[in-house]
């Protein structure tokens, strides 16, 4: 989704640091192999997520939703020296298209990857994170939510996709419309809770910066 005028985002695009050759790779080989590429992070966002990683310089980052790693990938251009990344989703079927390219990424060895419902998952990792992302199913958004604040550390930042989900959220929501509601009562979330301080970005679909007091 883009809600500004195609001639200003292509100026912002253009104007912002060019997408490396391997997630160009990536990106062909999604769009040739994968269904619904469209879940991509894409160029853009993905030099967002990689620049907002680089200034939190994060040594622990938890992926909700990893598909086939793009932007895995940026976030982990970001970490410590020392530092890992873990990233969970439910498709065994990119298992192995994800660790080729994170073997080829050069951090491959730092990404760790869980496969599985999340809200199983988390609550079996026994670390706390500087950075977290998620971009997962949206229904669970707010679960997520709640089985992740308690591990990030105080000063810790909250990515948040899909947050503006194709304009819906601003349009009369249709009471069948089990995604949009649950976008609605995250983005809500978000704002209420005293334990954060939250900022939305128009980011393609919309991006959530949430920091932890």
């Amino acid at each position: 989704m883009y809600f500004l005028p195609e001639k200003l985002d292509e100026y912002i695009v253009s104007h912002s640091q060019e997408e490396p050759e391997l997630l160009q790779q990536l990106t062909r080989e999604t769009y040739l192999k994968i269904l619904q590429p469209i879940m991509l992070s894409g160029p853009y966002q993905g030099r967002v997520l990689s620049m907002i990683s680089k200034l939190v310089r994060p040594k622990t980052i938890l992926e909700l939703g990893t598909f086939t790693g793009y932007a895995t990938i940026c976030l982990a251009e970001g970490l410590q020296k020392e530092g890992e990344i873990h990233t969970i989703d439910i498709k065994e079927e990119l298992e192995d298209f994800q660790r080729k390219y994170f073997n080829k990424s050069g951090y491959g060895s730092q990404i760790h990857q869980h496969l599985g419902n999340a809200v199983d998952i988390i609550p079996t990792l026994d670390k706390t994170f500087d950075l977290v992302f998620i971009d997962a199913d949206k229904p669970n958004y707010v679960n997520y939510f709640n089985l992740i604040i308690d591990k990030l550390n105080s000063g810790g930042i909250i990515l948040s996709d899909n947050v503006l989900w194709h304009g819906k959220v601003v349009e009369k929501l249709n009471p069948k419309d089990i995604s949009t509601k649950a976008v609605l009562d995250f983005n809500t979330l978000l704002k209420e809770d005293s334990r954060i301080e939250t900022v939305v970005l128009p980011i393609r679909d919309g991006l959530t910066i949430s920091r932890k007091l």
